[in-house]
């Protein structure tokens, strides 16, 4: 891809801002020197700016979302693109959501323009599992493991049931649910079921990826082994 339309897709400007930016001599390599619109240095070898250029296409972004925040473009108030650079907005291709979290939903979040890879991961045959950290109203009765593990468990206004879940519970009213499929407000609706309400909830994992090292409101990209670990 040639470099002008490289940068242009990756957000930093119209072709034109690019070519003029190339023309200043404000895209250079490792070392400082400008380099020319032709020029066909790997990625990692081109600074814009000073700083290294983002993440190429096909890359996955995971962020510690913080709470408050909508997976979305385009609602009002604070939505999680605001938490990464304002250029990351108008990628070619897009960063699409990996399965959303809704905005009183903390955790794990996952980006990227690889639409291969985003259907690889949510499909039903994945079984990634996800793995969250739920707070409650009121205390648990006893009963809600079993029922969660049944495979027989109905959601009000459904007609498949739900796929066996496990839950450890950590205390009367804490608990960890791992789930092997996404459904709609899935977490908050099993135990609303149960006659019950979820006063937080946060996604701590997703397959064998975690938020290790991630603080909440940062994100990174992901290494392949990062990415790996999501089907281990």
């Amino acid at each position: 891809m040639r470099l002008v339309k490289l940068l242009a897709n990756l957000g930093y400007g119209s072709r034109k801002e690019m070519q003029a930016a190339i023309r200043n001599g404000w895209v250079t390599d490792k070392d400082g020197n400008p380099i020319k619109a032709d020029s066909k240095l790997p990625h990692e070898d081109i600074l814009f700016d000073d700083e290294p250029l983002d993440p190429p296409e096909g890359s996955v972004i995971l962020l510690n979302k913080p709470l408050g925040y909508t997976c979305s473009m385009k609602d009002r108030g604070r939505l999680v693109f605001d938490l990464l650079p304002d250029r990351y907005r108008v990628r070619k291709p897009a960063l699409s959501f990996v399965g959303r979290l809704d905005k009183d939903t903390t955790g794990l979040l996952l980006f990227t323009d690889d639409g291969k890879l985003l259907h690889q991961i949510i499909s039903p045959k994945a079984d990634a599992a996800k793995i969250y950290e739920v707070e409650l109203d009121r205390p648990m009765t006893g009963g809600e493991a079993d029922q969660f593990a049944s495979g027989e468990m109905m959601l009000e206004n459904e007609t498949k049931p739900l796929k066996p879940a496990e839950l450890e519970v950590l205390s009367e009213t804490t608990a960890r649910l791992t789930l092997h499929e996404g459904r709609y407000h899935q977490v908050r609706r099993m135990f609303a079921a149960t006659g019950n309400h979820v006063t937080k909830l946060h996604r701590a994992q997703l397959g064998g990826l975690t938020l290790d090292g991630v603080e909440e409101g940062t994100w990174k990209l992901l290494s392949q082994d990062d990415i790996d670990k999501i089907f281990g």
